[in-house]
């Protein structure tokens, strides 16, 4: 089966601008991560707005803690953009050609980015829930990925999983309205370009605001559930103090359990508790990660290309010899 250029560049290049993207907001995606998770009545919480986990880590000297877990962040990030961007440009050709259409409507590009995301959510599951649980740990406390791994059973490494594919409705709202923005958009430049003039494709900051639109717009629709996901996979901060608790196991958080615990200490407001530092962090990255994206598509292309041509020739050199 031949390989699929045009995916493989699309995931290569998706892959490569969320491993940036997520390095350079790292430290903010954990005291976001941090903020979210705690679930306190009014007068006992612990932190009162974003900052207070940024300053608490200042002033227990634990400034490096906010990057534990970057390097299972960092692989998690990697291997679901490339399987996510990989798998939608392969369905979209895919559906393309089956269909005979010339270009895919809105519904079938929600279709199309939701089974993409659900492939993505199974297949980087455990690595999603061990980064959580590393983020969510005391400072300075953090395991590493295997021990985070094989501290508990094999259906603790896919806590969440359920609510995950529920939201593979966050990136295909995000990119479907991404890709509805960015066609309208070249077919205006296209009109005002020259024919015999070089490829036509968005400029960084126009990636970066229609990046920041889109991914605005599907964080609002989903936060409820995204807050309840990162509150089943978190690390129980009595198990980094206590071996003893530890060794006793705790009842699984379901998202039920979830759901009521919020209703009952916080209420409606709950449920959007942290949305504006989710909004902060979650469009700063896709906006970056789709205008790396954009910017290194071209070159990703070209050396894929290169790759190729060299492995064929290679190989028709040793035929000969």
């Amino acid at each position: 089966m031949a390989v699929d250029i045009g995916s493989l560049s699309e995931a290569t290049s998706g892959a490569l601008g969320s491993l940036l993207s997520t390095t350079i907001l790292y430290p903010l995606d954990t005291c976001k991560t941090k903020y979210q998770v705690e679930v306190q009545d009014h007068g006992q919480r612990k932190y009162r707005n974003l900052s207070d986990v940024l300053w608490e880590a200042i002033s227990n000297h634990q400034v490096l803690s906010l990057y534990q877990g970057l390097g299972t962040k960092n692989l998690q990030s990697f291997i679901a953009q490339f399987v996510y961007f990989y798998g939608y440009s392969f369905f979209k050709r895919l559906y393309l050609e089956k269909s005979g259409f010339k270009s895919i409507g809105t519904k079938a590009n929600l279709i199309l980015a939701a089974a993409a995301g659900a492939c993505t959510a199974i297949v980087t599951q455990p690595l999603d829930t061990a980064s959580s649980r590393m983020q969510t740990s005391a400072y300075g406390k953090s395991k590493g990925l295997w021990k985070t791994l094989t501290e508990g059973t094999l259906s603790d490494a896919f806590d969440g999983l359920g609510i995950s594919l529920l939201l593979t409705s966050n990136p295909a709202i995000q990119f479907t309205v991404f890709d509805q923005l960015k066609q309208r958009l070249l077919k205006q430049k296209l009109k005002e370009a020259d024919h015999d003039s070089s490829p036509v494709v968005l400029s960084a900051f126009t990636a970066f605001l229609v990046g920041a639109i889109s991914k605005s717009v599907a964080t609002i629709l989903t936060y409820p559930a995204i807050r309840c996901k990162v509150m089943i996979q978190a690390s129980d901060p009595d198990e980094d103090d206590d071996k003893t608790k530890r060794a006793q196991r705790k009842p699984r958080k379901t998202v039920s359990s979830v759901f009521c615990n919020i209703w009952r200490k916080e209420g409606i407001p709950g449920f959007f508790k942290g949305i504006e530092a989710q909004i902060t962090k979650t469009v700063l990255s896709s906006a970056l990660l789709l205008m790396i994206k954009e910017k290194i598509s071209a070159t990703t292309w070209v050396l894929i290309l290169a790759i190729q041509r060299y492995l064929l020739l290679t190989r028709g050199k040793l035929k000969k010899a």
